[in-house]
């Protein structure tokens, strides 16, 4: 279990999501893609500041460490 827990993995599941929403908006509602992009964009701006965050502030040990406190 501590294998799938993985912020890659999750990171790569979002991207194929968000892929799959962009295609189908592309698709059904081209005129709506320019609102979606926004949104799309927004989405990556807050990703990247977590994952900063993720790397300079990492969580307390007690939390890593798998074991009890």
């Amino acid at each position: 279990m501590n294998l799938r827990r993985n912020y890659w993995y999750y990171s790569i599941g979002l991207a194929v999501a968000w892929a799959i929403v962009l295609s189908v908006v592309f698709a059904i509602r081209p005129d709506r893609a320019q609102t979606f992009l926004y949104i799309f964009a927004g989405y990556c701006l807050g990703w990247i500041s977590t994952t900063i965050a993720r790397y300079v502030y990492p969580p307390p040990k007690r939390w890593t460490s798998g074991g009890r406190v």
